[in-house]
């Protein structure tokens, strides 16, 4: 080259015949480069003005996502063969660049046209772009000509190289040979677009309609729509991402789910496959493969991650080849290639392809984008599977909901198929099966991505790195027992945690009776003894995780030491900085796969099994179809509206497609001579099962006459409710017929004995679907007495009520009476409806028109009560007395009228105290301080990250702990770099070594390398192993100290909490900080907090060796991290929201499930299967949409950090190719790179598990709110004042019986709780035997007193501990108790005696039992005083005057006061205190005051109340 600076000239000035064409113009090269300038120049002349001008939106008629309908043919092929043409154009650049370095002057025409064939083809897809979501097409002829005429310039010029010999060992001739490939098939794709729409040279141009689901605004999740690059880089999530910030992402911004990913489409995908074998397989008794059902539905997805995955690993081992190649070249001079012949044609250098890859620059822009491909292929290949994943889960649950409907009853009821299995199947299988197709493509890529791995390594080091990766293999097996371990040390730690939510819930429940009786301790330490076990398991659990993250970070050390030291002694070759450096980066490659591979094999082995559960679900009893029952799910919306009929009134809240009825109505059918009008159901000869084939009802012959009231009677599991589930259809039927006359066979409706409730509003549950009509709904609610009740609730009919919290189970109220005179006998028999009434209270009987008695399984007698009477005079009589019986009992029900009072005080405190429970839970979101609610504090305070929370969470690690994790942890990075700067030293040397002038041999110069270099590696890897386990150990101790530390607080914060604060907070809430909050504390938040350090750790020690090696790094880093840190803020609030958004969505989607399994025979007696199965599918299409949104936003975030790491890798590497040659040595050049490429795997990790720690951090912010309770012997506040007048109680044998009495709310439990010293005292004092109760030990004084409350609590264990937790009674005692109690006998039948199994809460015993339990565990107590607070309340008449009588005579020697809410129980009293509004207005002898004719008391007797 000249020393001048060469003018710059289109086609050189080295030759004097460079512009000449006597040869002719098309043999002259230049000549025939600057024709291929001409269609470059022709296309942005045409466009630039088009697309500048613009157009508005005068094309598209429909409202749609205008950016987003794609709609012109051959859309992604042109995407991706104009991806292909920039590439080539860039190679073309490279090429021509390159080689005019080799020109004496400057060539532009080498690099030029390429250069501007760049800008147009970048052009062409951006004014495609616009005029394809513009639905402009005529425009597209722009295109084509463009298109033609650059294929033939390429087509001259290629035509023109072959003429001269240029062949395919030149580069540029392959190029060529590309781009007239490229550009032909462009033009095929045009004329495609031609041929197809007939947008030009036809008369009718093709009309196109957008898609269904873009002409839907509600669908927002734009993935299948969107082009190319916005679905490889998420482009379209950025106006969601980015509003997160403003205003927080709800279910309404998310919208609805295209149709292809809907729960239903993917259904009848699957159902399909499903079926299609149950009719090709030769036997039918066969199950169908659930695997070939799912590979059939949901295969092409899968092959197409698959790919996707195959094309990332193999990219991504261009990052250790690009390495090698660039160390090797750097230290050589680039220049000595010229010393080759120089292969001219046309008067300019051709390069071969080898040459320009010896050119450190365009191999590390090779590498820049090799790595932007190969993450954009992971990343695809990762959201193809999670939609798949999610698209399978949406399809099973509907498999499973549609089979749930259809499951027979006895299946149910005989304990085959239980709630918790099908639970399990919905909450478990469904989701490990998703997870499984996620981590499926792992399954075939890894062994791909091992073997390519250990090939490149033994091509790099020979034998030596043989034995390296056979170290990473033999660990394997290591790794997978852990992993395996693991799993079961889970199972075990959830048994614990699940026994101490257990014993938790208990206390919190019967917390009161565990304040008055002095118990919170005993039982404190008995849920203290779990959770140590549990902590034990939590230890155990830990110590795998650890063992896990050891191996992880250990294995890649091991396996480097190995080999360095290996190929140090026995290769004869010596070991470069290329080589090491490339060998160290496919070591990271390598580990990857095979720390997943355990984690794979997992998951594969649990989705083996989940099918197999599956399957045995799949193929259970389904109930028999009988003549009124059929459908399917699977009948589309159309033919659904064909009987929408005249169906007017539709539900007012719901839109019309959900109230399609997905049944086709059985057309009526003539009349059998068999079915007379006069009756409604007729059952003939019926023998009916629950399944073994011993029939439960046998020989029914029964009708049920239209339009009358039918009472079917009998004795305790005579087959009543299974003669109604019999005529329902719901019994599997040996013999005999059901048979429906035409009128009632479609309306029935069933109410069961066991009550069921839909968690939905309470008009909800009461419409049930059925249309709205305010007239007939207030009638309704009248005729059921339900109107004092709603007016009890905080938001009336429209609150939520359900399964989980259902108030309605505590109201006994007494209504029976109300229910039959206005609900049965005016409301529906007015209307003349057919009713069918199985009672056990026998005065009804007068009410019926049909009587059917029964026993044992059979009918007894059916007939008119006069039929009755006349023909079965014993049964008649034997009805008398039992009804006279009753007839008592409904006084004494009557009276009771009181309680029902108390019970709505107590439930509108449980309704109260939830809507405090709401606002607790809002109060959680806010901050500590009391910052204006403005709308730019509300913005910041989303985005930042709760320090203080953090700190508190590591203080309760304690702080030796803590320092022991930051420490261990940086000492680890620094020796991991130390191994690596080491490592650099060595190989530069061995490198430097053979190019000293030297009088020793090379060998022993060798030999001293090795006794210098090998131990102190050695060493430093030793130390990084041994730090390895330390930090993962240290940040595992950590966490379960904190865990051990904060639930220990917690709990005894909240047992030795006031009462008070019981009263306003609810269960519900305080039992979430022990059982949700308590598992994220205990086993989340520890491997999120290690794997958050690590990789900020790595990424920072990384960034930090490349600036070390090339300082001007740091000027391109500034840049860098302020993007970097726009995309976390945005990121992590966004990523909180739809977290929130999928955990909120999938609870009422499980609770959905489990409440149709309980109240089956109710949906389908009511034939209400397809409006269940559309909300299914709804909840299901919710919860998928916020997932789908959750993994497309991981995905943004991904592929923003993988491309920020591309970047720094192209800059690290291009400053150390530009930098200074003399001072790098080109092992630091290889660190450098080699970190590089590590920071792209770990930068969007430091954002994930950022967000992830934030979100967990919620939960150690909720306990930390309990953790500021008082504790009870604090002073404090309370509701209610009691002045307490003097008004001695007398003492031990002066009086016997005192009794309280008052109306309700007037204060007499406060009083029963101001003796325990439970509420405060603000004037006077209570004074017991001579001391004031305030100044006595809590403890003390509630040891000495006994109470029986109003709710008889029991607590699961024995009988024994029921009775004496403390232990402190002999078993003479306790029999003594039981004895007064009325037990004796009852409890020496059962197995065990005193040491009998009592269920949670005591349900294995009737209320009354449990009542008496209470009574005689305060017979225990041998307190002087006893408190009876209604405690006679669930006891019937008899056993209650037996026991008024015991009391006298158990607790002569004792003072029993009684708190009557029934006056009548303290009539006897010796003294009378009468409460009103928080006042004692009466203090005498019951006597006394009786005789007073105005007083409280006597008023109160004579109103019964």
């Amino acid at each position: 080259m000249s020393s001048a600076s060469p003018p710059l000239s289109f086609c050189g000035n080295d030759r004097n015949d460079s512009y000449s064409v006597e040869d002719g113009v098309l043999n002259n090269g230049c000549f025939v480069d600057a024709l291929n300038l001409v269609p470059h120049v022709f296309l942005l002349f045409i466009t630039f003005p088009i697309l500048f001008i613009g157009w508005g939106s005068q094309s598209s008629k429909v409202q749609i996502h205008h950016n987003t309908w794609l709609h012109f043919p051959g859309h992604n092929m042109r995407w991706i063969l104009t991806f292909s043409l920039l590439f080539v154009h860039v190679c073309e650049i490279a090429e021509g660049i390159v080689s005019n370095g080799h020109m004496e002057t400057n060539h532009l025409h080498l690099f030029m046209p390429a250069f501007m064939g760049f800008i147009a083809a970048t052009t062409s897809v951006i004014y495609y772009h616009n005029i394809e979501t513009s639905n402009f097409p005529k425009l597209l002829l722009a295109l084509f000509i463009y298109w033609v005429l650059a294929f033939i310039t390429k087509s001259i010029k290629l035509w023109k190289y072959a003429e001269y010999k240029v062949g395919i060992q030149h580069l540029r001739f392959c190029i060529t040979a590309l781009l007239v490939i490229l550009y032909g098939l462009l033009m095929a794709v045009e004329i495609n677009v031609i041929r197809v729409r007939k947008y030009v040279f036809f008369t009718n141009p093709q009309k196109v309609k957008p898609p269904e689901d873009l002409q839907d605004l509600g669908v927002r999740f734009l993935q299948p729509f969107v082009n190319l690059l916005s679905k490889a880089t998420y482009w379209w999530m950025n106006p969601l991402i980015m509003g997160a910030h403003k205003r927080p992402i709800e279910l309404k911004k998310i919208g609805k789910l295209p149709i292809a990913m809907r729960a239903l489409t993917n259904y009848l995908n699957l159902k399909d496959a499903y079926e299609e074998q149950r009719h090709n397989v030769d036997d039918p008794e066969k199950a169908p493969s659930i695997w070939k059902s799912i590979y059939r539905a949901f295969g092409r997805p899968i092959l197409l991650s698959s790919t996707f995955r195959y094309l990332a690993d193999l990219l991504g081992f261009a990052g250790p080849l690009c390495i090698l190649g660039i160390v090797k070249r750097l230290g050589k001079d680039e220049s000595m290639t010229e010393q080759q012949d120089k292969a001219c044609f046309f008067g300019v250098y051709f390069l071969s392809s080898h040459e320009l890859l010896q050119k450190t620059t365009v191999l590390a822009v090779l590498l820049f984008l090799a790595l932007v491909l190969q993450r954009t292929f992971l990343q695809a290949s990762y959201y193809v599977t999670i939609e798949t994943g999610i698209n399978l889960r949406g399809a099973l649950l509907a498999m499973i909901y549609n089979k749930i409907l259809r499951l027979s009853t006895s299946n149910m009821s005989m304990g085959e198929m239980t709630l918790g299995q099908i639970n399990n199947l919905v909450a478990i299988e469904t989701n490990q099966l998703m997870w499984f197709l996620f981590l499926c493509p792992n399954l075939w890529a890894m062994p791909v991505q091992i073997i390519m791995g250990v090939i490149l390594l033994y091509y790099l080091l020979g034998p030596s790195a043989m034995i390296g990766a056979s170290v990473i293999v033999l660990l394997a097996p290591v790794q997978y027992f852990i992993a395996t371990k693991l799993a079961d040390t889970q199972k075990s730690t959830l048994d614990y945690s699940t026994d101490r939510l257990k014993k938790t819930t208990e206390i919190l429940k019967g917390i009161k009776l565990l304040k008055l009786y002095a118990w919170e301790n005993i039982f404190c330490n008995s849920v203290e003894e779990t959770r140590t076990k549990e902590l034990t398991s939590l230890r155990t659990f830990a110590l795998y995780t650890s063992m896990s993250i050891f191996m992880n970070a250990a294995i890649p050390i091991a396996a480097v030491l190995v080999t360095f030291v290996t190929h140090a002694y026995n290769s004869d070759a010596r070991l470069n900085p290329a080589e090491a450096f490339a060998s160290l980066a496919l070591f990271h490659i390598l580990v990857t796969p095979l720390f997943l591979l355990s984690t794979v094999v997992r998951f594969a082995v649990k989705a083996l099994v989940s099918v197999q559960k599956l399957g045995e679900f799949l193929q259970s009893d389904e109930i028999g179809d009988d003549s009124w029952r059929n459908g399917d799910v699977s009948v589309s919306l159309e033919s659904c509206k064909k009987h929408l009929g005249g169906t007017k009134a539709l539900n007012r809240k719901q839109p019309l497609r959900y109230q399609l009825d997905s049944y086709e109505q059985p057309i009526r059918r003539q009349l059998r001579p068999t079915e007379s009008e006069d009756a409604a159901v007729k059952v003939s000869n019926g023998f009916f099962t629950w399944g073994s084939n011993l029939s439960t009802l046998s020989d029914i012959n029964i009708r049920i006459p239209t339009g009358q009231l039918t009472m079917i009677v009998g004795q305790v599991g005579c087959g009543k409710s299974s003669l109604l589930l019999a005529m329902l259809g719901e019994m599997q039927t040996i013999s005999g017929r059901v048979c429906w006359s035409n009128k009632n066979r479609n309306s029935v409706a069933y109410a069961a004995q066991k009550s069921w409730l839909l968690n939905a509003t309470v008009e909800d549950n009461i419409t049930f679907g059925s249309p709205f009509n305010k007239q007939r709904y207030k009638a309704v609610i009248d005729a059921c007495s339900l109107q004092p009740d709603i007016d009890l609730l905080p938001f009336g009919d429209q609150t939520e009520i359900g399964e989980r919290d259902d108030p309605f189970s505590a109201l006994d109220i007494h209504l029976s009476d109300h229910l039959m005179q206005e609900g049965i006998l005016k409301f529906l028999q007015d209307d003349k409806r057919t009713v069918v009434l199985v009672t056990h209270k026998l005065q009804y009987l007068i009410h019926a028109d049909w009587i059917i008695a029964m026993k044992d399984g059979s009918v007894l007698r059916e007939g008119t009560l006069k039929d009755i009477q006349n023909n079965d005079v014993e049964l008649y009589e034997h009805w008398k007395t039992l009804m006279n019986r009753q007839d008592q009992e409904l006084e004494k029900d009557t009276e009771e009228d009181s309680q029902t009072a108390l019970e709505r005080k107590t439930l509108r405190r449980a309704f109260y105290s939830r809507e405090a429970k709401n606002q607790a839970d809002d109060e959680d979101e806010e901050e500590e301080e009391d910052e204006e609610d403005t709308f730019s504090t509300t913005t910041s305070r989303r985005s930042k990250i709760p320090w203080k929370v953090c700190w508190r969470y590591l203080s309760s690690g304690g702080f030796l702990m803590v320092a022991m994790m930051v420490s261990s942890k940086l000492l680890k990075h620094s020796v991991m770099v130390a191994i690596d700067f080491w490592l650099a030293n060595w190989t530069s040397s061995l490198q430097n070594v053979s190019s000293k002038s030297s009088n020793i041999t090379l060998d022993e110069q060798s030999a001293r390398h090795r006794s210098y270099y090998v131990p102190v590696f050695s060493i430093l890897c030793g130390a990084g192993i041994i730090l390895c386990l330390i930090t993962s150990l240290t940040v595992e101790l950590m966490g379960l100290a904190a865990a051990t530390n904060l639930h220990h607080n917690l709990l005894n914060k909240i047992i030795h909490a006031p009462i008070r604060f019981f009263d306003i907070t609810p269960l519900g809430q305080i039992l979430n900080r022990f059982s949700a909050d308590t598992n994220i504390i205990d086993q989340h938040i520890p491997p999120t907090l290690e794997s958050l350090t690590r990789s900020t750790l790595l990424c920072l020690s990384a960034i930090g060796v490349i600036a070390y090696v090339t300082p001007v790094f740091l000027f391109a880093l500034v840049p860098l991290t302020v993007a970097f840190y726009f995309i976390q803020k945005y990121f992590r609030v966004a990523s909180r929201d739809l977290q929130d958004l999928d955990d909120s969505t999938q609870l009422p989607l499980l609770c959905h499930f489990s409440e149709t399994a309980e109240g089956l025979t109710t949906i389908r007696a009511f034939r209400h299967e397809s409006r269940f199965k559309q909300r299914m599918l709804e909840l299901t299409d919710t919860n998928n949409t916020a997932y789908l949104f959750l993994s497309a936003a991981n995905r943004w975030l991904e592929v923003r950090t993988d491309y920020l790491g591309a970047v720094i890798v192209l800059t690290a590497a291009l400053a150390a190719i530009w930098g200074p040659n003399y001072v790098l040595d080109s092992g630091l050049v290889g660190l450098g790179l080699t970190y590089a490429l590590t920071v792209t795997n770990y930068l969007n990790w430091v954002v994930r598990n950022l967000a992830d720690l934030e979100v967990q951090m919620a939960a150690v912010k909720k306990v930390n709110s309990f953790l500021s309770t008082e504790s009870e012997n604090y002073e404090g506040s309370i509701g209610t004042v009691l002045r307490i007048p003097v008004c001695p109680i007398y003492g031990p044998g002066q009086s016997d019986l005192v009794g309280i009495c008052g109306r309700t709310g007037s204060g007499k439990s406060s009083l029963s709780l101001a003796f325990f010293n439970m509420v405060d005292i603000f004037e006077g004092k209570i004074i017991i035997d001579g001391i004031d109760i305030c100044k006595l030990p809590l403890q003390t004084l509630r040891s000495r007193l006994s109470i029986i409350l109003q709710d008889p609590i029991l607590f699961s264990g024995s009988i024994r501990f029921n009775l004496d937790p403390e232990r402190k009674c002999t078993d003479d005692g306790l029999w003594e108790a039981l004895e007064i109690a009325q037990l004796k006998n009852m409890v020496k039948a059962l197995p065990g005696g005193l040491d009998a199994v009592v269920t949670e809460g005591g349900e294995n015993f009737s209320v009354g039992q449990r009542q008496l339990f209470c009574l005689a565990r305060a017979f225990v107590r041998k307190s002087s005083i006893l408190i009876m607070d209604e405690a006679t309340a669930s006891i019937d008449m008899a056993t209650e005057n037996i026991l008024q009588k015991v009391v006298m005579t158990a607790f002569s020697d004792r003072t029993v006061v009684t708190i009557a809410h029934l006056v009548s129980s303290i009539l006897e009293a010796e003294q009378v205190l009468v409460f009103s509004s928080g006042i004692l207005v009466e203090c005498d002898s019951a006597a006394g005051l009786l005789a007073q004719e105005g007083s409280l008391f006597s008023v109160l007797v004579r109103t019964h109340k």
